[in-house]
């Protein structure tokens, strides 16, 4: 045989040992997994901990709301009620016509809910995109609505509503705050998301044929849906609370809000019924969660979109 066909003769040890292809030991890539895994966890921790006084109130909310009034004033506390029972939920509607208080404070919400968002995305848009003489002028005369409290204008209000003939009616609750200063916030978040958009975007759309109103609704308002969550969400939490309002204009049961009908329920004495009111907070407290379970992203998202230009 030849020598050019002898076969090769085998890697030495050492000549193995210095291969640069020789796989690197899975110790050390076993502890930068476990790093950030463990950091991962160390936070999840420490969120679940600043938690607890944000979720304790709730929770106590709820369960109080099974409880006797004399197992609510124990103290300690009781973290469960001992004999639950849903007799104080039956009760919020024997006591009151609390099913019509709550349809009264949904449809109301609702309607300044979509009521504001359409006005605050036209002004929004106006003061963002259409130039016109006294525009920033006009637009910090519109901001100086955020610094007078409503107790300020609240008699004034009753008078035209009672000159009107709308008293003990929902007309007062759901004008005032869309063309009021409540809507004072939604119109700064939408004028500042708007301030962001690109100008290539209006210039498309007149190269396209579209008016001023055909690029407010075809382009503009499609892409504003996370500050229109922010809007939707402070403005239904604002009128889903509101208290003062209802107080002034509405006198009849069957016409009160919510947080007016919560302080209806007391016994012979005037004393509250504090299971059976603490029942009605916790159904008060679901539509609110809901809206902000399925906004939160798009909230959080136009909350951070609202600072970006202007």
């Amino acid at each position: 045989m030849r020598s050019d066909q002898l076969p090769a003769p085998a890697a030495t040890t050492a000549e193995r040992q210095a291969s640069p292809t020789t796989a690197p030991a899975p110790a050390p890539r076993r502890r930068r997994t476990r790093r950030p895994a463990l950091a991962r966890w160390g936070l999840v921790l420490l969120m679940a901990v600043l938690a607890v006084p944000f979720v304790f109130p709730t929770w106590w909310m709820a369960t109080s709301s099974m409880k006797t009034t004399s197992e609510i004033l124990r103290v300690p506390p009781t973290i469960w009620p001992d004999a639950p029972s849903l007799e104080p939920y039956a009760q919020v509607f024997t006591l009151q016509p609390f099913a019509q208080q709550y349809w009264n404070s949904l449809y109301i919400a609702a309607l300044v809910t979509v009521g504001t968002i359409f006005v605050a995305s036209l002004a929004g848009y106006a003061f963002a995109r259409i130039q016109f003489p006294g525009a920033n002028l006009l637009f910090i005369v519109v901001l100086v609505g955020l610094l007078i409290p409503s107790e300020v204008t609240i008699v004034p209000l009753f008078r035209m509503v009672n000159s009107l003939g709308l008293i003990d009616t929902h007309w007062p609750l759901i004008v005032i705050p869309i063309l009021g200063a409540p809507s004072v916030l939604a119109t700064f978040i939408m004028r500042q998301f708007f301030l962001g958009l690109p100008h290539e975007l209006e210039e498309a759309g007149r190269m396209d044929g579209l008016t001023r109103w055909g690029i407010f609704w075809k382009i503009a308002f499609p892409l504003a849906r996370p500050a229109v969550a922010a809007v939707a969400i402070f403005t239904f939490l604002k009128s889903w609370n509101m208290y003062l309002e209802p107080i002034v204009y509405l006198s009849s049961r069957e016409n009160f809000t919510l947080p007016q009908a919560l302080t209806q329920y007391v016994d012979a004495y005037g004393g509250p019924i504090w299971n059976v009111q603490l029942a009605a907070t916790t159904l008060t407290v679901i539509p609110v969660l809901v809206v902000f379970v399925f906004a939160q992203r798009q909230f959080i998202q136009g909350l951070a979109q609202t600072g970006l230009k202007g």
